[in-house]
């Protein structure tokens, strides 16, 4: 049994560590997770409804996060009420409330003197400039983290943002084509997590990140992505795996036998596998031709030397994307041999 110290309710409460600390000496993890957070959920100590707001984020308990904003946004604290503010715009962000921008905007109104919610007001923003593909900003981010982070004394909070800060190494090294990196960073988010959301996440940049090296190993990525979000009924990541991830990668390696979609840019894609020029540009004339993925298609299906380039350099210029830049150079090399 935990000790009756650690579950007393008052102000004499211990902190995040010593909670944390206390359950891992008696329990495994499911059972830690749990106690911890219907922990968080009772206490009436500020400072652990505070810092208890980045455990339920960073494991996935959204619902609980929301509650528990609620109460820091109806302390007397003013701390407290800041936090919550900082919280809200986070998953605010994670749930797609606002367009990224409007987010941006709001961060960068938010004014702190707090080690903590400065560098969560960083990963609000860094999020939200992925979101709008303006990859550079990861790169800039990355040059400040280790600052923001050496200004935090609380190491509980430390390791919980270690975890968001992979999970940007991830994309980032990922967009920067350096893939032995990504995918370390990958794996140890796998290890680190306890986030069904977040292991989705990590294994459908894995599966993509074999786009150029073996459609297998893509393949059981995206098959352990789709597994886990059925498990947790994650409609939307289910709908983005079997309709936009599989089939791009099913076409891209001519492997359609039995792959269908409801994706009118992967049902071209799936006819340029097939051969079926014709059909592709029908389908893609429907669309309008403002991405990247799109202009590559269409160069594909046309066999257009120049609209190739003009995907190649939109990847480049408007995304900061050297991975998925490759396809359009793959394209275009193998037309001029």
């Amino acid at each position: 049994m935990v000790k009756s110290s650690i579950i007393t309710l008052n102000e004499h409460e211990p902190s995040m560590n010593v909670i944390m600390d206390s359950f891992a000496h008696e329990y495994d993890a499911k059972a830690r997770m749990e106690l911890t957070r219907n922990f968080l959920m009772r206490t009436s100590s500020d400072n652990v409804r505070k810092k208890g707001m980045e455990f339920l984020y960073v494991n996935g308990f959204y619902e609980d996060l929301q509650i528990l904003i609620q109460k820091n946004w109806g302390s007397e604290n003013s701390s407290n009420r800041d936090w919550a503010r900082v919280y809200q715009l986070t998953i605010d962000r994670k749930l797609t409330r606002y367009h990224p921008s409007e987010i941006v905007r709001k961060a960068e109104n938010m004014k702190t003197d707090e080690p903590e919610l400065k560098c969560l007001l960083e990963f609000v923003k860094v999020t939200a400039y992925y979101n709008m593909n303006q990859y550079n900003k990861v790169g800039n981010f990355l040059e400040n983290y280790q600052y923001l982070f050496q200004q935090v004394d609380d190491r509980i909070m430390v390791s919980f943002f270690t975890i968001r800060l992979h999970h940007i190494f991830l994309t980032y090294y990922l967009l920067r084509n350096e893939l032995i990196m990504a995918r370390k960073y990958a794996y140890r988010i796998l290890n680190q997590t306890s986030n069904n959301l977040t292991k989705v996440d990590v294994h459908i940049k894995l599966g993509l990140s074999y786009t150029f090296d073996s459609y297998f190993q893509g393949m059981h990525h995206l098959a352990e992505a789709l597994k886990l979000a059925r498990e947790h009924q994650l409609t939307k990541h289910i709908r983005v795996i079997e309709h936009q991830n599989i089939p791009f990668l099913a076409a891209h390696f001519n492997q359609v036998d039995n792959i269908k979609t409801d994706d009118k840019s992967e049902q071209a894609h799936i006819e340029i596998a097939k051969g079926n020029y014709t059909g592709a540009i029908t389908i893609l004339n429907e669309l309008p031709t403002d991405s990247a993925f799109k202009l590559y298609y269409m160069g594909r299906a046309k066999q257009d030397k120049k609209m190739l380039l003009q995907s190649y350099n939109y990847f480049i210029e408007k995304r900061s994307d050297f991975f998925f830049c490759r396809l359009p150079l793959k394209a275009l090399m193998q037309m001029r041999a």
